[in-house]
C-alpha cells in the first residue's frame, strides 16, 4: 500500500486493544478489505459512541477502492511524477455514502467530547484522523485539492495539539510528517496557493518525523514504515526501504504488495537477480495456493517482471511478458493494463518495430483515456520513444 501513500495524507486510526478490532486491522494490513470492513462494521455497531470504529470503517472502504483501482502501487507512476497526476477513482454510490456517514459520525462524536473537555487528546486525535481520511477522499476521488489541503491542515493542527498536551505521543506525529512531506512536494503553483491560505510543507522535516514515528510509535509504526518505503523510493533512497519492507513482509505475509515493492526496490538498486528472485518466490506462493497469493492474477507478476526486464534492456523478454499481460488487460485494473500497453509500445520502439509500437500506444489510450499512461502514449505516437536517463 505504498503507492498511494505518496499521493495523499494518510492518517491511520489508533490501534485498539479489543480482539475484534485487532482482527480487523490484521485483515486490513493483509489487503483483505472485505473482511476488514465486516469487522469494523461490527465494531461500530457494538461501540457506536466511540469514534475509532467509524474511522476504521471509513479507512477500509477508501483503501479497498484504492486497491481495486491500482492506486496502491508505486510502479504505476515514476518517482518524479507530481502528486496531482493520480488516476481518479470511482467508488460506488453505496461506498461513498457509507464512507461519509462513518466520517460524519466520527467527527460528531469527537467534537462532542472536545466540547466537554478541550484537552481530550483521544478526541483531538480521532477528529484529526477523520479530517485526514476526508482529505484522502477529496484528493483521490473528488480531485478537490484545496478542500483536501484544508482537511489535511485541520488534521495537522489537531494532532499538533495532541503532541503539545502529550509530548511523548509519537503516533500523533504521523500526520505532521505526512503533511510536511506531501505539501512540500506539491507543484509550485499549488504550493503558492497553499502558502497564501496558511499551508506549509518541508519534505526533509517530514521524512525525519516519519522516521521517528517508525522507531518510537506504538500504534502508527506500521503506517510510518509503509509511508517511508514509498517516500524512499520516490527520493531515490531505495536501500533504506529494503529492511522496512522485509519487516513488513514478515509481519503481514499475505500482503503481496509488499513483495512487489521489494522487487522494485531491488531493481532500483541495480540488483536484477534479487528483484526477479522476489517475483519467482511470489509465483511459487501463488502456485502453492498460499493465502494472499492464490487469487493474485498471474498477469500482475508478469507485468512486474516485464517492467524490470524493460528497464534492464532485456527487451525481448520484456515484450514476451508484457504481451501476455496486454492479452488480458481488460481483466486488470486500468493502471496495470494501460501501463502494460505503454511499456510494450516503448519496448517495440526500442527494438525498431514502430508499427507495433503505434498499436500499443493507441491501446493504452483506448483502455484508459485521460490517464497518465495515455498522455505519455500520445507523446510517443508523435515521436518514437528513446531511452533517456530517468525516462518515463
Amino acid at each position: 500500500m505504498l503507492f498511494l501513500a505518496l499521493a495523499v495524507l494518510i492518517s491511520a486510526p489508533p490501534m485498539d486493544e479489543s480482539a475484534a478490532l485487532s482482527k480487523g486491522l490484521e485483515h486490513f494490513y493483509n489487503l483483505e478489505y472485505d473482511e476488514a470492513i465486516r469487522e469494523f462494521r461490527e465494531q461500530a455497531v457494538r461501540r457506536p459512541e466511540e469514534p475509532e470504529g467509524h474511522n476504521h470503517l471509513a479507512m477500509a472502504i477508501l483503501y479497498r477502492e484504492m486497491h481495486r483501482s491500482g492506486a496502491l502501487e508505486t510502479e504505476l507512476v515514476s518517482g518524479g511524477n507530481p502528486f496531482l497526476r493520480r488516476p481518479k477513482m470511482n467508488p460506488s454510490p453505496e461506498d461513498e455514502r457509507e464512507f461519509f456517514s462513518a466520517i460524519q459520525r466520527s467527527m460528531a462524536i469527537s467534537q462532542a467530547m472536545i466540547d466537554k473537555n478541550s484537552k481530550d487528546t483521544r478526541a483531538l486525535y480521532t477528529l484529526g484522523v477523520a479530517h485526514g481520511l476526508r482529505a484522502n477522499y477529496n484528493f483521490l476521488v473528488r480531485k478537490a485539492y484545496m478542500d483536501s489541503l484544508r482537511d489535511a491542515t485541520a488534521a495537522r493542527k489537531l494532532h499538533n495539539r495532541v503532541t503539545e498536551l502529550e509530548p511523548g505521543d509519537y503516533d500523533a506525529r504521523l500526520v505532521q510528517g505526512v503533511h510536511d512531506y506531501v505539501v512540500g512536494s506539491l507543484p509550485w503553483h499549488v504550493r503558492m496557493v497553499g502558502f497564501l491560505a496558511g499551508f506549509y510543507g518541508d519534505k526533509e522535516r517530514g521524512i525525519r518525523t516519519l522516521e521517528e514515528v517508525a522507531r518510537k510509535g506504538r500504534r502508527n509504526d506500521v503506517d510510518a514504515e509503509v509511508l517511508l518505503c514509498a517516500i524512499y523510493r520516490r527520493e531515490r533512497s531505495a536501500s533504506k526501504a529494503v529492511p522496512l519492507l522485509e519487516d513488513l513482509i514478515q509481519r503481514f505475509p499475505r500482503n503481496h504488495l509488499f513483495r512487489l515493492e521489494l522487487a522494485q526496490m531491488h531493481s532500483d538498486l541495480g540488483n536484477k537477480a534479487a528483484a526477479l528472485g522476489v517475483l519467482q518466490e511470489m509465483e511459487r506462493l501463488k502456485t502453492a495456493g498460499a493465502a494472499g497469493y492464490a487469487q493474485l492474477p498471474l498477469e500482475k507478476l508478469l507485468f512486474a517482471r516485464g517492467v524490470i526486464q524493460f528497464w534492464y534492456n532485456d527487451l525481448e523478454q520484456a515484450i514476451a511478458n508484457l504481451g501476455r499481460v496486454t492479452a488480458h488487460a481488460a481483466d486488470l485494473d486500468l493502471n496495470t493494463g494501460s501501463y502494460a500497453w505503454l511499456r510494450l509500445g516503448q519496448a517495440y520502439d526500442l527494438t525498431g518495430r514502430r508499427p507495433l509500437a503505434l498499436h500499443a500506444y493507441r491501446e493504452a489510450q483506448r483502455l484508459a483515456p485521460g490517464s497518465d499512461a495515455a498522455k505519455l502514449a500520445a507523446q510517443y505516437l508523435r515521436t518514437p520513444y528513446q531511452r533517456r536517463p530517468a525516462a518515463s
